[in-house]
């Protein structure tokens, strides 16, 4: 069973990335965010994109990784690449951090490990972040997306209200633009 869930949200997921990469195909000045789980995907759209050409988008993702178009289940933008890199970065920090206060012998943070670890901290952050988004795309690719839609099928594609949550992600991707107004969609797939 929980396999079985997983691989619904990793479909869903790929799909969600997939109708991310349509709209950009045939819009630009928008942002999109999104969430998948094992009954399908929100999407947020922040940008004028009408729900014909959502429902489109969606309906020819599923086409094209049906036909063998895979490798739109991977985007760039996904949240595993972000926190990949979050999570690389303040590794890299700490390790910079860390080796300085080993190599000053002192048994906590202090200005000096601070001032004279900063360096090295920076370095190993510029490095983290040349080698994390490869490494996100890696793990997306593998491990939290899925390009084989199998018999998954699509449900339903409805408008609906945007969320507190979308709201946010509104001020948070569009600088709180008023010329990117947020429209939420809900996607139910079966299979």
């Amino acid at each position: 069973m929980l396999k079985y869930l997983i691989s619904r949200i990793r479909r869903n997921h790929g799909l969600e990335h997939a109708t991310i990469h349509m709209l950009s195909e045939k819009h630009t000045g928008f942002s999109a965010q999104g969430n998948s789980d094992h009954r399908g995907f929100h999407l947020n759209i922040y940008g004028d994109i009408k729900e014909a050409d959502v429902v489109e988008a969606v309906e020819e993702a599923y086409k094209r990784m049906k036909a063998g178009q895979h490798q739109l289940a991977v985007h760039p933008n996904c949240g595993t690449v972000l926190l990949t890199t979050a999570t690389m970065s303040t590794l890299a920090a700490q390790a910079g951090l860390g080796l300085e206060q080993k190599r000053q012998r002192s048994d906590k943070m202090n200005l000096s490990v601070l001032m004279n670890g900063l360096p090295t901290a920076v370095l190993a952050v510029i490095v983290a972040l040349i080698i994390s988004k490869p490494v996100g795309v890696y793990l997306q690719a593998h491990y939290t997306t899925e390009g084989d839609l199998g018999d998954m099928e699509i449900k339903s594609i409805r408008k609906i209200a945007p969320s507190p949550i979308t709201r946010l992600f509104q001020l948070l991707l569009t600088g709180g633009s008023k010329q990117l107004e947020a429209t939420a969609y809900k996607i139910e797939t079966v299979g």
